[in-house]
């Protein structure tokens, strides 16, 4: 790949994803959760070292917001209302082994939703931390929802695995 006109390398689009079944015709899409738990925990050791632990947070929910619109983009596209939307995300969650998603709490024009992730790729299963972790999550639903809405959106893990709960717990909320 040769080098943008805006001087980046790297900006996201589809393609970067590639031909899994060119590349990788005897693995397929398949790995294991402790492969991308490897590569995520250590990208995040990297940031915090060299950047700190806010600049961390802040990649992985900007990481996550681009991921969400693209997952909308490319997962979610037919879905008409938000009953039908809400069905189509926790199907394709739960199909590409991302967690199990539901809506706890809903107002009518999703301004104000409590939506949980159980068995979530970032922290279902670590120890005890004492604080949550899932910031890459927090953007996706955020990215997820905005693309969706048209809304801009505020999302904040509320409960999480590594905070003694067993089911990672977000506050999603329309910026005023």
């Amino acid at each position: 790949m040769t080098e943008m006109a805006n001087g980046r390398k790297y900006e996201f689009y589809w393609g970067l994803i590639g031909d899994l079944e060119i590349g990788r015709p005897n693995l397929g899409n398949k790995t294991r959760v402790e492969i991308y738990r490897l590569m995520q925990f250590t990208f995040r050791d990297v940031l915090e070292r060299k950047y700190g632990v806010d600049v961390a947070d802040e990649v992985f929910y900007e990481a996550g917001k681009i991921a969400g619109r693209e997952f909308c983009s490319h997962f979610l596209s037919s879905a008409k209302d938000i009953g039908s939307f809400v069905k189509l995300i926790q199907d394709t969650m739960r199909e590409y082994g991302m967690g199990i998603f539901r809506v706890e709490e809903s107002d009518n024009d999703a301004k104000k939703l409590v939506v949980t992730v159980e068995e979530d790729l970032d922290c279902s299963g670590l120890p005890e931390l004492d604080y949550e972790i899932c910031k890459y999550d927090e953007g996706l639903i955020a990215g997820i929802m905005e693309s969706f809405t048209g809304n801009v959106y505020n999302v904040k893990e509320i409960d999480c695995w590594c905070t003694g709960d067993r089911t990672c717990r977000f506050s999603v909320n329309i910026q005023e």
